[in-house]
């Protein structure tokens, strides 16, 4: 109970409370904008958490985060243009039901179950991770190595491109993390001579070059997206409770599945959204209404999409393992402020943890009040000329990646990683398979190597304990799947003739 309090008492300081604030509304602006995702507003806000206490700073992550991933349903809803990839899978269904003049009803399920998905994930962050983290504490060398290389094989086979190009940006991800020194051996690696490349690549000017600048090119390299009249909406809240009790069961089935889809390593939001649509489809009693403006699955993926936000904290808390590409960003940030990721971190701050629940719960009671108004707002901030906010975030992206480390080697790198990200995304290599390979390259390799030291060379003990026997063969299964996938589909094309 103590704990609590302190946790009340952390989140009511005066710094934390404005952060939040003005988080929620920095996320709801960019989420709005037709091709900012999420990711991309959360990498920016990675500059300023320097200044901020290790609480604000996390909250800032997890409230924009959270008000990104619903106001990407408006312009989406509006212009059939979805502001993040997690809005893109049912976009078309809250563009049907605008054309039918329903608007009104299309944004506020994307508010209302958006909402309750945020609080239903954060359920499942308190319940999950604590419970996890007694088991976790007994985890040893053996158990983390083959941990992180689960994540990474899990990471490959949930993307939405081919596997092979999956594993490709994995691999290109863990060849990034061998660059520098930090290494078990301490010897430089792929440095080419440049003193500025012997402390490795670090994550955070990675990130926001791969998620920001990229994000930048691609806008520029598009159409300008159309611009909306004004309008005005009537009650946004109206009809949400009817549909809450017509709809409970998609809802829970929504909740469920993004609570799962999160604890995935590099599944997030955007896939939940997909899969949770899918299923609406797959179990609705009326299939065929699908794609005329039905809200049925809108209310399923609307509560999907947030309950993954928060169970994605699951493994990035317990392991450091991140469950999206946010929390691969959230993962640097907890280092840099000394809330460093582990069992540990359950019960040598707790406070801090109970600090988050609450945080998470608090960013998705305001983005109901917060969401109506950007809501009704959403004519002027959709207005705004891409040629005026596209250099802004490329400055920010500069000034940021310069504030890391007061050098101008950094913003070199971002702007290098955003070239990178572009290409990769052109040619449909997923970009947070690389991403969890930056981050996770070092834990996989130290695990390794500290676990052949333990063992004096011997490989017998990373299949002995029960555990690590048991994550091994999850993780060689993973590794083996894509293989027998294609042979499955190459053994049925040739029965298919005959």
């Amino acid at each position: 109970m103590d704990a609590v309090i302190e946790g009340f008492r952390l989140v009511l300081a005066p710094d934390v409370l404005i952060a939040i604030m003005a988080s929620a509304i920095y996320g709801l602006v960019v989420g709005s904008l037709p091709g900012l995702s999420a990711t991309m507003a959360t990498a920016l806000l990675v500059p300023v958490t320097f200044w901020l206490s290790p609480i604000a700073a996390v909250a800032t992550i997890i409230t924009a985060s959270a008000m990104a991933i619903f106001s990407g349903d408006i312009p989406g809803a509006l212009l059939r243009i979805p502001g993040t990839p997690a809005s893109a899978a049912y976009t078309d269904e809250a563009y049907a039901l605008t054309r039918k003049g329903q608007a009104e009803l299309a944004l506020g399920a994307g508010l209302w179950f958006s909402a309750i998905g945020g609080i239903v994930g954060t359920l499942s962050l308190m319940l999950l991770a604590p419970a996890l983290a007694e088991i976790a504490l007994s985890f040893s060398t053996y158990e983390y190595f083959w941990l992180a290389l689960l994540g990474l094989m899990c990471a490959t086979l949930v993307a939405r491109s081919s596997p092979i190009k999956a594993i490709a940006s994995m691999l290109l991800g863990l060849l990034i993390a061998c660059i520098g020194m930090e290494n078990p051996a301490g010897t430089p690696r792929f440095t080419f001579g440049i003193p500025d490349l012997l402390g490795g690549i670090e994550p955070i000017p990675a990130l926001v070059g791969v998620f920001a600048v990229s994000e930048v090119m691609r806008a520029m390299a598009s159409a300008e997206p159309p611009k909306l009249p004004p309008r005005k909406f009537g009650s946004i809240l109206a009809n949400q409770w009817a549909l809450t009790k017509k709809y409970q069961w998609p809802m829970w089935r929504g909740n469920i599945v993004g609570i799962i889809i999160g604890v995935l390593p590099g599944a997030g939001a955007d896939m939940a959204a997909w899969v949770s649509y899918a299923m609406s489809k797959k179990f609705s009693k009326e299939p065929e209404k699908f794609g005329t403006g039905h809200p049925e699955g809108l209310v399923e993926a609307g509560a999907s999409n947030n309950a993954s936000l928060a169970s994605g904290w699951v493994p990035s808390l317990l392991f450091g393992i991140p469950g999206d590409t946010i929390t691969a960003i959230a993962i640097g940030v907890l280092y840099m402020k000394g809330l460093n990721p582990g069992p540990t971190l359950f019960t040598e701050r707790a406070s801090s943890m109970y600090a988050l629940y609450i945080i998470f719960i608090l960013a998705n009671i305001i983005m109901i009040p917060l969401g109506i108004i950007m809501i009704r707002l959403a004519s002027r901030v959709l207005a705004a000329p891409r040629s005026g906010v596209m250099p802004l975030i490329l400055l920010l992206c500069a000034v940021g990646s310069f504030a890391t480390g007061n050098n101008l080697f950094a913003v070199v790198l971002v702007g290098l990683f955003g070239i990178l990200g572009f290409v990769m995304e052109r040619n449909g290599y997923p970009v947070a398979a690389l991403v969890l390979g930056i981050v996770m390259g070092n834990m996989v390799e130290q695990s390794f190597i500290t676990s052949l030291i333990k063992s004096d060379g011997d490989v017998l003990p990373f299949f002995e304990r029960p555990v690590s026997a048991v994550l091994a063969a999850l993780t060689i299964s993973a590794l083996l799947w894509p293989l027998a996938a294609w042979i499955w589909t190459r053994t049925t094309a040739r029965r298919a003739p005959a």
